[in-house]
């Protein structure tokens, strides 16, 4: 046993610094919906009951579905603006053709998911900016999603809505859709070899391709898995809501940015968490509405209250990652 001389202090290893450090960034969004819980409980705790969360995480569902979906693209270093507009157009497909003609509906929405496809196909062969495509694409989507319902109105399918009003014992629905949906992204793309691949085609794809894969591939992938969640994020909301808008999902854009980027993610390097970017969304749920109106901030600030949230934790997060280089 090596004698330590009198005045002075064993040090840190450098190492187990950077390890705690790591581990408080992958707890940081745990911790955010943590406060966010803490802070309902204390302004009013009757919320914090199986109604209160099923009435506070009604909508959680669809923007979790659609962080998912968003959370795909940024695995590959791209970044989708359409996400809002196309779960408005399946929104909207939801409540007329899906109910009216569910032959017709189901093939609409697989084939935008083949479409979703093919843009990432587009995005890489031509080495086009998403930003940019995506961008063009929004106001498809919106188009196509007026031309088929004009104005408020249709009704979601029997079936969808016995779905969305489940109510399971003991345990919230959206609480146990949400685990649902975090364990099985989850397993896809962080245990599975092909998860990997995926992920490493926004980490090093230089490597990626030196290894035999396509690229091309793995970009098509991301993007009909974009496209896919897309898909259940819109049938989601109709099943909770009703009834469709062509701009009931304008606002997705922006939240399944946010819940990513919340959820631990980055723009670049393949890193990305699903997990984290499902309770990213329910903080994002939780503190969209409950918690500010609890604090009876008016809905004009409601929306600079939920950035100043952002971007308290995504400064901390800085901190955290200064700690861990």
């Amino acid at each position: 046993m090596t004698a330590i001389a009198p005045g002075t202090l064993p040090k840190t290893s450098p190492r187990g610094g950077a390890a705690r450090a790591r581990m408080l960034r992958g707890l940081l969004p745990a911790l955010s919906l943590a406060l966010v819980l803490l802070a309902i409980a204390w302004l009013n705790p009757r919320a914090i009951s199986y109604f209160g969360f099923n009435l506070m995480l009604n909508l959680a569902i669809p923007i979790a579905l659609a962080t998912i979906a968003q959370m795909f693209v940024i695995a590959g270093n791209e970044l989708d603006l359409s996400i809002g507009t196309f779960v408005g157009l399946v929104g909207c497909v939801t409540a007329t053709w899906l109910r009216d003609a569910p032959l017709l509906g189901i093939v609409v929405l697989m084939g935008s998911i083949g479409v979703y496809a093919l843009l990432g196909a587009l995005i890489h062969l031509r080495n086009l900016p998403s930003i940019v495509v995506t961008l063009g694409m929004s106001f498809v989507w919106q188009g196509l999603a007026i031309l088929i319902l004009p104005k408020p109105g249709g009704k979601a399918p029997d079936w969808l809505l016995a779905i969305m009003s489940f109510k399971p014992p003991y345990i919230p629905f959206p609480i146990l859709a949400a685990l649902l949906i975090a364990a099985v992204v989850h397993f896809g793309l962080m245990r599975t070899s092909y998860g990997v691949i995926l992920r490493g085609s926004g980490g090093n794809a230089a490597a990626l391709r030196r290894a035999g894969w396509s690229l091309l591939r793995t970009k098509i992938a991301l993007f009909a898995l974009t496209g896919l969640f897309g898909v259940l994020s819109g049938m989601a909301l109709i099943g909770i809501t009703t009834s469709a808008d062509a701009n009931i999902g304008n606002g997705y854009t922006l939240l399944s940015i946010a819940g990513v980027i919340l959820g631990g993610g980055e723009f670049v390097g393949g890193r990305v968490s699903p997990i984290g970017a499902v309770i990213g969304a329910l903080t994002l749920a939780l503190a969209a509405s409950p918690l500010l109106t609890f604090m009876h901030i008016p809905p004009d600030w409601q929306v600079a209250a939920n950035g100043a949230i952002l971007i308290i934790v995504l400064a901390a997060r800085v901190l955290i990652s200064r700690r861990e280089r």
